[in-house]
Parts: structure tokens; C-alpha cells; sequence
């Protein structure tokens, strides 16, 4: 192999794994942004449990993070739970980065 060989090659295996942290973290993100949800919803236990899976199901339904916007704001609307859109999605972000977190010092 040549130098520009183990480059590429290193650069696709990094980009692989950053790729691979990201996909960890948002879904990471997304059961923490769910069980925040579950706790405004009066959700408890294995309520809280499912509820948080639903919300990181949903985003697998459109590329983005609109979609888990859309279900935890359609369910707080229908149960008439009193959250803005910008503290969803400050909640958002603030799990996201928690998220992170977490999954930097697991690996």
C-alpha cells in the first residue's frame, strides 16, 4: 500500500467510527429526551420505559431529528402538557450533549 492508501484507508475507518459515536449518541439523546417526556406525561417505570423506546423508534422515520421534535410535541399537545417548542428543543440539545457524554467515556 501506498501512503495515500493508508490515509484514505485511515480516514474512512475514522469517519466510520464517528458515524458510528454519532448514531450512539442521538439515540442516546433520544431515550433521555423520552424519558424526560414520560416524567411530564405522568409516566412511571416500565410506562416510562416504553415510552422513551417509542420516542427513539420515531427517529427512524425521516432523516433529521423532526420527526422525535414531532412525536414528544403531538403526545405533550394531546395530554395538555404546558412545554414550548423551544424547550423541547433546548431539551434537545441539552440531552444530546449529555449524550455525548456518555458515550465518549464509554469508549
Amino acid at each position: 500500500m501506498t501512503t495515500f492508501d493508508d490515509r484514505e484507508d485511515k480516514f474512512e475507518k475514522q469517519f466510520a467510527h464517528d458515524a458510528e459515536l454519532r448514531f450512539k449518541a442521538e439515540a442516546r439523546r433520544n431515550k433521555l429526551l423520552g424519558l424526560w417526556a414520560a416524567g411530564l406525561l405522568g409516566k412511571e417505570g416500565e410506562d416510562a420505559q416504553q415510552y422513551a423506546a417509542e420516542v427513539v423508534k420515531s427517529d427512524l422515520e425521516e432523516a433529521g431529528h423532526e420527526d422525535v421534535f414531532r412525536k414528544v410535541r403531538g403526545d405533550f399537545d394531546a395530554a395538555g402538557v404546558d412545554q414550548s417548542d423551544h424547550q423541547i428543543r433546548r431539551q434537545m440539545a441539552d440531552f444530546l450533549e449529555e449524550a455525548v457524554r456518555q458515550v465518549q467515556q464509554e469508549g
